[in-house]
Parts: structure tokens; sequence; C-alpha cells
């Protein structure tokens, strides 16, 4: 599948137009649908993961080996897959999960059932939990960022550990004929800057251009959180119902536009991109990604039009001899209880609740550590203590929530069985159980780390898995 407007040529040089349309796994799918109909786009991202997402796919896959990966993506390409071929839009997404092999299996069946002419392409290599052990026992002690601690002590609990790829095994699918290319763990951004490298020819040493096109990536990888979704000036956003999601217009050059497709709702200006800029960057002069460490900084924004921000002036470094790996690990169990108190008196009924519910469970010999329990009656500011004014007056009704953890599963079922008791055996005006007794979900921790990028190899699979499969350097 070749790209289709990519010639399309402006005063700054030809520009390839990108859109992404899901910022994460349960971001609608009107996005990838109205950019493919309306976008006039030569490449459609989606993102799917996050750090939890990885453990969540890791569990899925435990349980069955053809699993694993985010499921949504095949059931979304088949909608718009035919429309991508005959536009010639070149679909890039990280769906694979940790399983992007079973994921490009998924797709390439239904390329098959309906008939099409597709190249579909997987990339490989982040997942490293098969060689953690090894790795440790080598010396790569993969110390977490804020600890400082090394992983060694932990192995057994860890339930996955993947590796941030870039964006250059991604370019060489393209470069070998993909249409579809499904990876695991990359960069959020590397899925933007993959499609720039292979249209522009663009190499390693080109670091303005990296960072420009990392800073593009991060601007839209959250779908229409730069379009005026989630933005502080909510009320003037116009159309939120119809909010298009966004795309860059990018020219050799580096350069870009930030922009939405003509007749969407929602708004794209200098705020609405700034707000997306600031977005989980850590150190504005250092955004680490794996192809390129971005100057955020340096960063020039310009309103150029109704809904279209220019961005200039981009620099960039040379990426670290580091690759960020996400590993989760196991932390014990948790549980989280909810009730609608209503009538006189709600708050006060709330609290009350919540001293009865733990004098019963003590009774029984079902303690919990204080640090270990939360309570919220929501309605009474306890989202924003001390920053926001207090509400007028005493509430009518209140929301209760209970959330205990800890490393016995059955005592937190216990408790999750006393709460549903209290609804005819606590004050009155309990209601809110239509969903059943809370029970206990395992609990998975957050493990950053840096490993020693040469360890780490892609593996790019163009059409035949087994036949064209081909390592290449993270």
């Amino acid at each position: 599948m070749a790209t289709s407007s990519a010639g399309i040529t402006a005063a700054h040089g030809r520009i390839v137009r990108i859109g992404n349309g899901a910022g994460f796994w349960g971001d609608s799918a009107r996005g990838p649908a109205q950019l493919v109909h309306d976008g006039s786009i030569d490449y459609l991202t989606m993102d799917f993961l996050a750090e939890i997402t990885m453990s969540i796919l890791q569990k899925m896959r435990a349980r069955d080996p053809d699993k694993g990966y985010a499921t949504d993506f095949v059931s979304q390409l088949e909608a718009i897959l035919p429309e991508c071929v005959a536009q010639g839009i070149t679909v890039i997404a990280n769906a694979g999960g940790v399983n992007p092999e079973a994921c490009g299996h998924a797709v390439r069946a239904v390329v098959d059932r309906l008939g099409l002419d597709a190249v579909v392409a997987t990339v490989a290599g982040d997942d490293v939990l098969p060689q953690l052990d090894e790795l440790v026992s080598a010396g790569h002690e993969l110390r977490h960022l804020t600890t400082g601690e090394p992983l060694a002590a932990h192995l057994d609990r860890v339930r996955s550990a993947n590796a941030y790829l870039g964006a250059f095994p991604i370019a060489e699918a393209l470069r070998r004929g993909a249409g579809v290319v499904i990876t695991g763990r990359v960069a959020d951004a590397s899925l933007t800057v993959a499609p720039l490298i292979h249209e522009f020819g663009w190499g390693p040493a080109d670091l303005d251009k990296l960072s420009a096109a990392t800073v593009a990536g991060h601007i839209i990888e959250c779908g229409p959180q730069c379009t005026g979704g989630n933005l502080d000036r909510w009320r003037e956003v116009p159309s939120l119902e119809t909010i298009g999601y966004p795309i860059v217009e990018v020219t050799e050059d580096g350069t870009f536009v930030v922009t939405k497709p003509v007749g969407t709702g929602g708004l794209v200006d200098v705020d609405s991109v700034t707000a997306q800029l600031l977005y989980e960057i850590g150190d504005p002069q250092r955004y680490l990604t794996p192809d390129v460490v971005a100057d955020f900084t340096s960063v020039v924004l310009t309103q150029a039009g109704p809904d279209r921000v220019r961005v200039t002036g981009v620099r960039g470094t040379a990426p670290t001899d580091s690759l960020k790996v996400s590993v989760s690990l196991q932390q014990g169990w948790k549980i989280t209880g909810v009730l609608t108190v209503g009538g006189p008196d709600a708050v006060d009924k709330a609290h009350a609740t919540v001293r009865i519910l733990f004098a019963r469970l003590a009774e029984a010999g079902v303690t919990f550590p204080e640090q270990d329990c939360l309570v919220e009656v929501l309605g009474t500011n306890v989202l924003y203590p001390g920053m926001l004014p207090s509400p007028p007056g005493i509430p009518s009704e209140v929301l209760l929530r209970i959330c205990v953890r800890g490393p016995d599963r059955a005592a937190l079922d216990r408790l999750g069985a006393e709460i549903a008791s209290l609804v005819t055996s606590g004050p009155p005006g309990l209601t809110g159980f239509s969903g059943g007794r809370p029970r206990a979900s395992e609990v998975i921790g957050f493990w950053p780390a840096l490993l020693d990028r040469g360890v780490v190899s892609a593996t790019v699979s163009v059409g035949d898995p087994v036949a064209t499969a081909a390592g290449v350097p993270a």
C-alpha cells in the first residue's frame, strides 16, 4: 500500500499529513473513522499503550497465548481498512501490546477475509521478560528510576518487562512496503516519527528534524486532548460532541502545522497545543526518547489561521545509550466499595457507616493498617483539600468510597461482603449496590528502569513473519 497525498506541496515544501485516531486503549472508535473519512491524511497512527496496559495484556496472554494485544484495534481496523487501501493511507499502531505477532495474524485474517491488497508488518523485540533473569545475572541491575533499588530482589513478582523501542524499526517496515504496521511497546511519539523518517529519508544524525517530529508526535499522541479536549477553557470549545482528532502537516525541514479535519468540533490554538505540549514531559529541555533528546524549550508556536498552529524552531541532541524499560510487578491486592448516602445528615451517616464497617471487621479479626486505607466522602471537597472553597451548606447526598489494599485477598473480600450488608444494617439512606458486592483485584506496581540499548534488538516481520523476519537496531 503506497501513501497517497504525501506528494502535496506548499510554500514550505512537500507535506506529509499524519492523523492520530486513538490516544489510549478505550478511546472512541469515531477517531480513526473520522480521520480516514474526512482527514485527507497519508498516515493514521493509533496509540493504545499505557504502562498499566502492558501488565493487563500480559495477564491476557498468560491465559491464552493467542491474546495479549488490543483486540479493539482489529474490529476498528476492519471497519476502515477498505477505505485506507482505496486512499493509500498507511496505518501504524502499537496495538500489538505484548503479542504483536498474534495481533498481526488477526489483522492478516481481516485482510484476507476482505480480499484487500495490504501488506501487514509487525515490530517486536521490546518484550524482555523472557530474558530478564539472564539480564540481571549479567549485571543489568534495572534500578528503579526513583528509589535506585535494583530489581533483583523482586524478580519473582514481575509480570511484564518491555523496553521502549524507537521509530527506525517502524520505518524499516514502511521501507519494505508495509501498509499496516503493528508494534509492541514503542515510544508514543515514535509512531509519528517513523513515517517522516521513511518519507523524507531522515537518518539518526538529523537530530533537529527528529526532535521536531518527536514534538509533533507528542502533541497528537493523546488524540483530541490537543484539539480542545480536557481544556480548562472548556466553555469556549465549540461542539465538543463532534470534536476533531488531530492532524500534523509536516514538511521536510521539520516545521509542521497542528490542525484537525475541517468541519469538526473542538479547537486548535496556541493554548490547546501548549497544554498538550506540557503533558507528561519531565525535564522540558531533555525529553528523552529512543530516537532523540528533544528540547521542548526551543519550540515556537504561532497561530497560522483558524484551527492551525505552526510549530518551528525545535532543537535536539543525540539519544542516550539506554532505553527505558517499563516493568510491572505484583504488589498485593486492593478492593474498592462505593455507597450512595442520601437524606438528612448524609455526611454524618457516611462517617458513621465507616466506623460501623471497620468495627464489625475487627470483631471478626480482620484489621488493616491505617496507611493502607483510603476513605473519601465525595461531595465534601475531598478531591482538592485546601485548594478549593468548601461547598456551601451541607450536601443532602454524598458518595462514600472505601479503598483498602493488602497482601491477604480473603481479608479484602470479607470487607467487600460487609460493605454489602450495610444497606440493611447501617444508617438509613444507603444505596448504590446494583453492581453487587465488590471483590479484591490484583495490584500491579510500576517499576521504571533503564537498560543498555545494545542488548535490545527489534524484529521487523513483513508479510509472512516466518519467512521475512529481520532484526534491526532498536
